[in-house]
């Protein structure tokens, strides 16, 4: 659902992403994990089409991001850092607004249905999403990807500035997307909940994807010290 060939960006001088290759079935989680600069970020927006790569491709459902750009756009579904939802509206108003961008239709029922099953409490369905936690709004981006019956989804740091509650809360989402079948990416710097939710781990550095684990096979301490021996950090893990 997922692939990148030799996927390579470039601003001027500068590698942002050296020849990236990728490839998360139906069904896989797969965690990139790096310091700020990695490309993990810049491997999301390739993915996305915002912008276009130096060399190399990226496919979403087999088909070339940048060659299908509306076609692409139609499997997946993005959740940054900070979703970007619209105050005013509520909950079931930005869901409704989302779906119909993507070209769906659900009914009222349908909607506080999406918003139930990505785990948002019933008295905020009808409430302005300005008064949202982050939490809050992870949840109703969640429920986006469920009324687009999305086959992929684009996290960039999703769980960053949640608390462990809220990140747990999270991480049990995705599980349920995974059992749906929907192959996700995510870019993280969280180890623990990389090693809790994820099939396969890959630790960027430079541009570079520098080692990948499936996950099962290495435990979090194991993990820990690989990130610091890629990351070249003088700490040591006992």
């Amino acid at each position: 659902m997922i692939t990148t060939n030799d996927l390579t960006k470039k601003y001027g001088g500068h590698i942002a992403l050296d020849n990236l290759n990728l490839n998360v079935k139906e069904g896989e989680i797969y965690c990139l994990l790096g310091a700020n600069g990695a490309g993990k970020t810049t491997t999301i927006n390739l993915l996305l089409g915002f912008i276009e790569p130096t060399s190399g491709s990226a496919f979403i459902n087999q088909l070339n991001v940048h060659e299908n750009p509306k076609a692409t756009k139609q499997f997946l579904a993005y959740i940054p850092e900070n979703l970007m939802l619209y105050p005013s509206l509520t909950a079931v108003e930005n869901l409704d607004y989302f779906s119909g961008i993507a070209g769906k239709k659900p009914t009222t029922t349908a909607l506080k249905g999406f918003l139930e099953d990505a785990g948002l409490q019933p008295e905020a369905y009808d409430k302005r999403t300005s008064t949202f936690s982050k939490g809050m709004r992870q949840k109703v981006g969640i429920a986006i990807a469920l009324a687009k019956d999305a086959k992929v989804l684009l996290l960039d740091e999703p769980t960053s500035g949640l608390d462990p509650k809220a990140s747990n809360e999270f991480g049990n989402l995705l599980q349920k997307l995974r059992k749906k079948g929907v192959a996700t990416l995510m870019a993280t710097h969280d180890l623990f909940r990389a090693k809790e939710v994820a099939t396969h781990i890959g630790i960027m550095k430079g541009g570079q994807l520098k080692q990948q684990f499936m996950a099962d096979d290495i435990s979090l301490s194991q993990l820990e010290k690989a990130y610091l021996n890629t990351m070249d950090y003088k700490e040591t893990v006992s």
